[in-house]
């Protein structure tokens, strides 16, 4: 409605255009026109193969943001001859979910398909979850949902039984520059960047098409002669900020390749991924308490000291806090890194617990328990105990298993670090246990 200080529009004048976003405007109208995901896309993958058989069914799409799930739900829409229905799990209840279903019924009396694009479907609980079974089933709706979470951990196993999960990758660099001539054509002139610039223009995008699409729409809104090189660019545009959700499935991959960098003894690559999730706002003390973990589980008794060290630096951070106890915490995995590794104990460990639990009921030998009553002496508690300080060596060679039980071998040293001379006290330790038998 127009208010008291618009300008009525003249009579049989045409509706002016709205402005759209660079990113509509150039949006693909074929799915040949989609930019990067060959591999889903593409005549040997699935969802080409799909489509030249005529046999397209409910999907998944995963991947991250920016790489075209809306999009390519749309044109598998027209591909298919489907009214095309978008829904976002943020803003939808059960009460919408029942208009939606019954427009779709309506639709299929007429003879007509309904695609229904569920985005962030990762969102709605189990029960609405739920609720789209029967739809799938009877063909009401062929349902494609988008999202950013492993469908895995997020979506009921029901619905991944009727839906076929693909995969979309983020886009590369190359994808990215055939999208940035694509704005460029659009625009109907280049973009005012140097070589470098436009290389760190793709770069700030991070693999998200949409991003980059806004990144291009403000730098041609710029009014600059001749053109702007990185430190020009990077002074006028804010760099994004790194992808990372510290509750999703990006937390949990850069802390396992941070992990498995310091568990493969390479320090550069350790480096980088705990600068990665700092970028990304992760807590520091999680960093702390993974190091430790890392130095009890993956370098053991190989090297003591790395548990000291990866205790140091956390209370270093406690101390004196950000950015400076950030630099304890990135020693720290230098050294880790460098640690020689052994896993021993851990194996040891876990093989004593499944011990237990086969023979948690078995007493121990009654030579090694005390005897503090006259009844328990009699029973033979504490008989034939030996001190293993007034023994050969400080050591009596007595068996300290359960009689019932043959005794394992738990503890296996490597030849590593300081586990080399543990090696050789168990070594040792053996060799006398069984003179001490003979």
């Amino acid at each position: 409605m127009a208010d008291l200080f618009d300008t009525p529009p003249a009579p049989n004048a045409p509706a002016p255009e709205a402005p759209r976003p660079l990113a509509d405007r150039i949006r693909p109208k074929t799915l040949g026109e989609v930019i990067g995901q060959e591999q889903v896309l593409g005549p040997d993958g699935p969802l080409g193969a799909m489509l030249a058989a005529g046999s397209l069914g409910s999907l998944i799409l995963w991947g991250p943001p920016g790489v075209g799930k809306t999009t390519i739900a749309r044109l598998l829409a027209d591909a298919s001859d489907r009214a095309f229905v978008q829904i976002s799990a943020i803003f939808t209840g059960v009460p919408e979910l029942r208009k939606v279903f019954e427009a779709a019924k309506l639709r299929r009396g007429q003879g007509r398909g309904t695609l229904l694009f569920v985005d962030e479907i990762h969102r709605f609980n189990k029960a609405q979850q739920d609720s789209f079974l029967p739809h799938m089933e009877d063909g009401t709706i062929m349902l494609v949902g988008a999202t950013t979470e492993n469908p895995s951990f997020e979506l009921n196993a029901a619905v991944l039984s009727r839906a076929q999960v693909m995969v979309l990758e983020r886009l590369d660099l190359a994808d990215l520059e055939r999208l940035a001539q694509r704005a460029e054509k659009a625009l109907d002139r280049p973009l005012p960047l140097t070589g470098k610039a436009r290389e760190a223009l793709l770069e700030m995008a991070d693999g998200d098409g949409r991003a980059l699409l806004n990144l291009i729409e403000q730098v041609a809104a710029w009014k600059v002669t001749g053109t702007l090189d990185t430190d020009a660019l990077s002074t006028r545009l804010m760099r994004r900020a790194a992808k990372y959700d510290k509750s999703g499935d990006e937390h949990y991959n850069l802390i396992s390749a941070l992990h498995k960098s310091v568990r493969g003894s390479d320090p550069d690559a350790a480096l980088y991924w705990f600068a990665r999730m700092l970028e990304g706002g992760e807590d520091p003390r999680y960093l702390a308490r993974r190091f430790v973990r890392m130095a009890v589980e993956d370098i053991g008794l190989a090297d003591p000291q790395a548990q000291t060290h990866a205790l140091h630096a956390w209370e270093i951070y406690e101390r004196i806090g950000s950015p400076e106890g950030e630099l304890a915490l990135a020693q720290t995995v230098i050294y880790l890194a460098l640690a020689p590794k052994s896993n021993a104990g851990y194996v040891a460990y876990k093989g004593a617990r499944a011990q237990a639990q086969k023979t948690g009921s078995e007493p121990p030998p009654k030579h090694i328990l005390n005897a503090p009553t006259k009844l328990m002496s009699e029973q033979g508690y504490g008989a034939g105990y030996a001190y293993d300080h007034d023994a050969e060596d400080g050591f009596s060679g007595q068996n300290y298993f359960p009689d019932t039980m043959k005794r394992p071998v738990l503890y296996q040293p490597v030849e590593r670090g300081f586990e080399r001379e543990l090696k050789k006290r168990v070594d040792w330790f053996a060799k006398l246990r069984e003179q001490r038998k003979s």
